[in-house]
């Protein structure tokens, strides 16, 4: 039951994140933050599979959790895996015109959902929502604060390498990832026990 269980947590944020992703930020070269945000730079520069860049970014870091917590690696390797195809499977997808703040509303609320949901239940996409559940139990912060931090720093590159509407546009994006994701985990500093 708890495999089932957990099975469909992954496919239920993971379906968040695609649409979030490729329904509202694509369209409009918005990003997310950490290895998503990194991936869709890639994409968005190269035209790349976000979903594939994401994958070959989060090796370094499940490295570094196959040596210092193996739970960790195991409970978010098939999280990323699967979030990553979804990602790429819905890549085509594309709602009718939006507008580009509305949609960095609404993408930001169906991201940070999605990570949210799996964290709660002890799985992620991994790569730096995986390190930031790291700093949360070592500093006894709100997961969903320490992944806003992290995202910072990534659209803050995306900025740089793209456009000045991409920066401020994903800052709006990443507020509402970590509000979604905070309020998905809020039970406990660290992640939430099912």
């Amino acid at each position: 039951m708890y495999f089932f269980k957990k099975m469909v947590v992954i496919f239920i944020g993971s379906c968040c994140l695609s649409i979030g992703i490729n329904f509202f930020l694509v369209p409009f070269e918005l990003l997310d933050g950490g290895i998503i945000g990194i991936g869709l730079i890639i994409k968005y520069l190269t035209g790349t599979d976000a979903g594939f860049s994401i994958i070959i970014l989060s090796i370094p870091i499940f490295t570094l959790a196959w040596f210092m917590n193996r739970s960790y690696f195991y409970n978010s390797l098939h999280g990323m895996l699967f979030s990553s195809f979804i990602i790429d499977l819905f890549s085509a997808s594309r709602p009718p015109f939006i507008h580009p703040v509305l949609s960095s509303i609404v993408g930001g609320i169906f991201v940070g959902a999605g990570i949210g949901i799996m964290l709660r239940y002890e799985t992620s996409t991994g790569g730096t929502d995986l390190l930031a559940q790291f700093l949360s139990k070592l500093f006894n912060i709100n997961v969903g604060i320490m992944i806003f931090l992290i995202d910072s720093l990534v659209i803050s590159l995306g900025g740089l390498l793209i456009s000045k509407d991409t920066f401020l546009l994903s800052c709006v994006t990443i507020i509402f990832v970590g509000l979604s994701t905070s309020l998905c985990t809020w039970k406990n500093s660290g992640m939430v026990n099912p």
